[in-house]
């Protein structure tokens, strides 16, 4: 065998490892673009249920203002907290905004056991359940992001990938918690 043959071989040996360090970046990318979009579509069920929590308070809180005259700085309260929450930009930003509409809800239901004929009212009985089952809607959806971050998290970084994954700049998702403890409980919503 010749030095030119042996070169050859050389080459053909590089170039093939060259061929499979691009296709694993490749493919590694393209796994990247389908996590991503699996955590922003986890993201925009999230965005889904909270925009319709975010619909249903006002309804709410305008069918409770005939009974509850004299509880203006809960309504407010309410309504300061739900601007806030749909407001929020990042994911961080939301989980505290609506974690402290979730607070503000939770005192207004505490409030309302005060009028027993508010909580007889079938629109606010309706609407009541509606923010009950949207609630559980928000928990669901908050595990599948969370879930959904979480597995895109570890891929950014577990080695080979997070070489890739700096390459191509792809960064770490927030997770959507709640970060204090009044806030880990759900709004009471009584019947």
């Amino acid at each position: 065998m010749g030095i030119g043959m042996i070169a050859l071989i050389v080459l053909l040996v590089i170039a093939a490892g060259l061929l499979l360090v691009i296709l694993y970046v490749i493919g590694t990318y393209n796994v990247f673009v389908g996590l991503r979009n699996q955590v922003d579509n986890a993201w925009s069920q999230i965005d889904v249920q909270l925009k319709r929590r975010h619909d249903l308070i006002p309804n709410l809180v305008e069918t409770a203002k005939g009974y509850m005259q004299h509880e203006r700085g809960t309504f407010e309260a309410v309504t300061n907290a739900r601007a806030q929450a749909m407001g929020a930009k990042t994911v961080a930003d939301a989980a505290k905004a609506e974690g402290a509409l979730g607070d503000a809800l939770s005192k207004f239901m505490l409030v309302v056991e005060n009028y027993p004929d508010l909580k007889a009212n079938q629109n606010f009985l309706a609407l009541q359940e509606e923010l009950s089952s949207t609630e559980n809607k928000i928990a669901f959806a908050r595990q599948a992001y969370n879930d959904q971050a979480m597995f895109f998290n570890n891929r950014i970084q577990m080695f080979p990938s997070n070489i890739v994954a700096g390459i191509f700049s792809f960064t770490k998702r927030d997770f959507f918690e709640v970060s204090a403890a009044a806030e880990r409980e759900a709004p009471k919503v009584s019947f």
